[in-house]
C-alpha cells in the first residue's frame, strides 16, 4: 500500500458514497439526534471502506450538468404519472401502445445504462433492452402517436445531456 494515500483517502475513498449513506441513515431513522448523527458518521465511513474493493472507479462527470439532468427527469416523471393516469383511466381505445427503436449516439457504457433507466423510470415507458451491436434501444411505449418526435425528445431531453456529463464521444465505450 502506498505511505503517501493522504488522511481523506484513506478514510473516506468514496466521499460521495459517505454522504448518502450517513443521509441516508438519518432520513431513515427521521432522527437528528446526537447518536443517530454520530451513526450516520461511522457508517459513512465503515460502508464505504468495506465497498472499497468492489468500486474500481468513478467516473469523471459534470455536476452541475447531471444536476440540471436530475430535475428533467423529475419534472418528466412527475407530469408522465399524470399523462398515465388519465391513459390508464380513461377509454382503452386511445391507448396506441408502440414498439421502436432509440438509435445510440455513443458506446458509452455508463451513458447508455443511464439511458436506459431514465427511459424505465418514466411511466408510460419501458426499455426491453440494449442491443450493442444494432446500437439502439429497444423501447415499448404505452400510448405514442408519433414514435420518431417520442425518439427525438429521447435523444435531446436525455441522451445529449448524458453524453456532456460523461463527456462521451461516438465509439466511446468507457
Amino acid at each position: 500500500m502506498d505511505n503517501k494515500v493522504s488522511f481523506l483517502d484513506r478514510y473516506f475513498p468514496h466521499p460521495f458514497i459517505s454522504i448518502i449513506v450517513a443521509l441516508s441513515w438519518l432520513m431513515l431513522g427521521h432522527s437528528f439526534e446526537l447518536f443517530d448523527i454520530f451513526c450516520a458518521l461511522i457508517l459513512g465511513i465503515i460502508i464505504p471502506k468495506l465497498l472499497q474493493p468492489f468500486v474500481v472507479r468513478t467516473p469523471n462527470i459534470h455536476w452541475t450538468l447531471a444536476a440540471k439532468l436530475f430535475f428533467v427527469v423529475l419534472w418528466d416523471i412527475i407530469i408522465s404519472n399524470i399523462r398515465v393516469a388519465k391513459q390508464v383511466l380513461g377509454p382503452t381505445k386511445n391507448l396506441h401502445p408502440k414498439w421502436y427503436r432509440v438509435p445510440l449516439e455513443t458506446d458509452h457504457e455508463h451513458v447508455n445504462t443511464l439511458l436506459a433507466m431514465i427511459i424505465t423510470t418514466t411511466p408510460g415507458t419501458v426499455t426491453a433492452g440494449i442491443d450493442q451491436e444494432r446500437g439502439d434501444i429497444l423501447v415499448h411505449s404505452l400510448s405514442s402517436d408519433d414514435p420518431e418526435a417520442e425518439i427525438q425528445d429521447i435523444k435531446a431531453r436525455y441522451e445529449a445531456p448524458l453524453i456532456a456529463i460523461f463527456n462521451a464521444t461516438q465509439g466511446d465505450d468507457a
